[in-house]
């Protein structure tokens, strides 16, 4: 057991404490809290990295992730319509949560590459934020077109304006504009603090993960065939774009990671705003039920092993 990384490990103790039934839970504002300061973080420490990079050099980058961002929801979408049977609005929905990431999962794949020694491009982050938009306004246009009646105003909103959108592209700024020196006075609690914000963070999810199996049961094995498969085939795609972009062998399992991931906090907010005949609970039992929990224990080691074949067999 002692070469299991210790967040995974709260990760396990707050699981297990769930399926026991055990009162244990974080007070609500502690979880708030935990989520705004790992956001930030994330954030701030993308910016500085920005801040010693050409954005024109980046834009082809920014392009392809944005494009892959789109077309992972379309390649979901008639997989969950036809091969599952999902009604149109929750085959939508849920393709949408596939289309977009885990912000979460990313700050485990940070944490995993720092305990591998493995180093990768900073900039990271930017691609979090890119990631997060495009596959809500694929979900939306695939539940139900666009009408005259698409109520554009609240949805760039929440799209937008969102909580987790907001927190990291407002980290990237301030990061981007301070730069190295400017972030020093806060790097205590943004930086040398962040993987035990991230321990506590896991344990509350692994709570939130126990309190979905009910609903997994209820589902039926489609839908956990889905949650692992589709992780698995998307970050092949991940792997093989950042491999394609010439990213660094660390950054192309981060890409990899964010291809497989799925969004449990940006999307189901827009979802139930726009989409509000689609059936929530299918969405997060698949994505916090099974593929955030396969991502950390299983996922990002594999996609680890997958970048360095790649890097093997390419050059």
């Amino acid at each position: 057991m002692s070469g299991i990384d210790p967040i995974v490990l709260f990760f396990l103790l707050g699981l297990v404490a769930g399926l026991m039934r055990s009162d244990l839970r974080l007070p609500a504002a502690i979880y708030e809290f935990l989520t705004v300061v790992l956001l930030l973080a994330i954030g701030l420490k993308g910016g500085v990295e920005l801040s010693r990079q050409s954005l024109g050099l980046l834009a082809p980058q920014m392009l392809a992730v944005v494009v892959m961002g789109l077309v992972l929801p379309l390649i979901a979408f008639p997989v969950l319509r036809h091969a599952g049977r999902f009604k149109r609005a929750d085959a939508a929905s849920i393709a949408a949560h596939y289309g977009s990431v885990s912000v979460g999962t990313y700050a485990v794949v940070v944490a995993y590459l720092a305990s591998q020694g493995v180093t990768f491009e900073a900039y990271m982050p930017l691609f979090v934020v890119l990631l997060e938009v495009p596959a809500i306004l694929v979900g939306i246009v695939l539940a139900r077109g666009v009408t005259r009646s698409t109520q554009w105003g609240p949805l760039a909103h929440e799209v937008f304006l969102g909580k987790g959108v907001v927190l990291l592209a407002g980290g990237l700024v301030i990061g981007w504009i301070a730069g190295v020196d400017g972030v020093e006075s806060i790097k205590p609690l943004f930086f040398d603090l962040f993987k035990g914000v991230l321990a506590l963070f896991l344990l509350e999810m692994g709570l939130i993960v126990a309190s979905q199996f009910a609903d997994l049961r209820r589902y039926g094995l489609f839908l956990v065939g889905f949650a692992i498969a589709f992780p698995l085939f998307a970050a092949g795609i991940g792997a093989g774009l950042g491999w394609m972009l010439g990213l660094s062998l660390g950054g192309t399992v981060v890409l990899a990671t964010l291809a497989a991931s799925a969004s449990y906090i940006a999307v189901p907010a827009a979802m139930r705003l726009t989409v509000p005949e689609a059936n929530p609970a299918l969405s997060l039992s698949a994505s916090l039920g099974v593929t955030f929990p396969f991502n950390i224990l299983v996922g990002i080691p594999l996609y680890h092993a997958l970048a360095r074949h790649l890097y093997r067999v390419g050059g």
